[in-house]
């Protein structure tokens, strides 16, 4: 099915499911009680899921595959933000033209960037590409190529956006009632929504995150058709033993460059779509935090798997969002029904390590995966498998020595 082998395509559905059906997966807890602050079915929180998924797929070809740690991925990510914008900006306000633009923007730097830095390994590789992102980043935050041919090009720090006086060729300037238009798929506005209450819980249906979902399936079925074909075989023996290869005659250069450009097109990819939720680019996200934050997923969910990327990412954006937002009358709520001393107390022992320390939380997770799970989350979903794994029935079949007749 879809040409893919029978575990891959149980893989694939099973992410659909998880995909289409997360408004209400996410929100496990009704409205109105006090664990709905763990409630992470909200259309803003489900696409960033989904675009940083998209982007970890990409960082996982290449990281996964390769073993070659890029630092700097996260320029990839920010051009892609800015072409979309400036597609929006010239052309329309669709987001089809945006998304081709910002692939094929990061696509082309994708492959100067790793022409050059794929001359080296290792760490030597991994500076290379964290030198570029930090040069990208100081070029787009100070505008240099905008006060160079006289226009705005990042327009610096405050960031790239939209105005009423853009030309937008195909598209208005301005609404009726004098305000931007809204991004739209073929004219379906992308920050459409839809809710369904269902005694007390509310479910928000978004456009825009299904359109960023269904983009994300078809980025992780290409993913699985890359990882099981030849060409995946080769970048595997890349990570495997670049000396043998070599003794092979065979060429790793252009199957390393190939993959690095696929990869960088992928968060190009990512970076048109947030731009296509929220038209803004700043030169923030080609910073090299954003870089780190990608190795992190990777490596929390499980690098070299297929599904790890896309749980690692979930993972690191929902402690993002869900655990910073606690703060302590959170907290005091929480534990309102103890004597005051004793609630003090636990506020206090639970402070350091949400809100504005959930930086802590997730330190203390990601210790404790690389340390007894270091295949990241996946290897732990598959030892809680074999755990709850039925024991096979003992064969019950007659000595082979004895003969019928005995």
């Amino acid at each position: 099915m879809f040409g893919l082998q029978k575990n891959d395509t149980r893989l694939l559905i099973f992410v659909a499911f998880l995909a289409m059906a997360a408004p209400f997966l996410l929100n496990p807890f009704p409205v109105d009680s006090a664990m709905a602050q763990f409630n992470a079915g909200y259309p803003d929180l489900m696409q960033r899921f989904v675009i940083f998924g998209i982007f970890a797929i990409g960082f996982n070809l290449l990281f996964g595959l390769t073993g070659y740690l890029s630092f700097g991925h996260a320029a990839f990510l920010g051009l892609g933000s800015y072409g979309a914008v400036w597609m929006f900006k010239l052309l329309s306000m669709n987001i089809i033209p945006a998304i081709l633009l910002s692939i094929i923007v990061a696509g082309l730097f994708a492959l100067v960037i790793g022409f050059i830095s794929l001359r080296r390994s290792g760490i030597y590789f991994s500076i290379l590409t964290l030198a570029f992102a930090q040069m990208m980043f100081a070029i787009a935050y100070s505008d240099l190529i905008g006060r160079f041919v006289g226009t705005p090009i990042t327009n610096g720090e405050t960031g790239l956006q939209l105005a009423l006086d853009d030309p937008r060729i195909l598209g208005v300037s301005a609404t009726p009632d004098g305000s931007i238009p809204l991004t739209n798929l073929f004219g379906m506005d992308m920050r459409s929504v839809a809710e369904l209450e269902v005694g007390g819980w509310l479910f928000t249906f978004s456009f825009g995150y299904y359109v960023c979902a269904v983009l994300m399936l078809l980025s992780f079925y290409l993913a699985i058709r890359i990882f099981r074909s030849p060409f995946g075989l080769m970048l595997r023996a890349v990570k495997s033993n670049q000396q043998r290869m070599n003794y092979t005659g065979l060429n790793k250069r252009p199957y390393t460059l190939a993959v690095f450009v696929i990869s960088g097109m992928y968060a190009g990819l990512a970076g048109g779509l947030m731009a296509s939720m929220d038209p803004l680019a700043g030169a923030e996200r080609m910073q090299w935090t954003a870089s780190g934050e990608v190795v992190l997923m990777t490596i929390l969910g499980g690098a070299g798997t297929l599904i790890g990327p896309v749980l690692g990412a979930g993972f690191i954006k929902y402690f993002e969002n869900i655990f910073a937002k606690i703060n302590d009358n959170v907290l005091h709520s929480w534990f309102s029904f103890m004597p005051d001393g004793i609630e003090d107390m636990m506020v206090a022992i639970i402070h350091p390590f949400v809100g504005k320390g959930w930086h802590l939380t997730l330190g203390l997770l990601f210790m404790l995966v690389v340390i007894f799970l270091p295949g990241g989350l996946v290897e732990g979903g598959q030892r809680i498998g074999k755990m709850f794994k039925r024991q096979q029935p003992q064969d019950d079949s007659p000595d082979a020595s004895k003969t019928p007749a005995e």
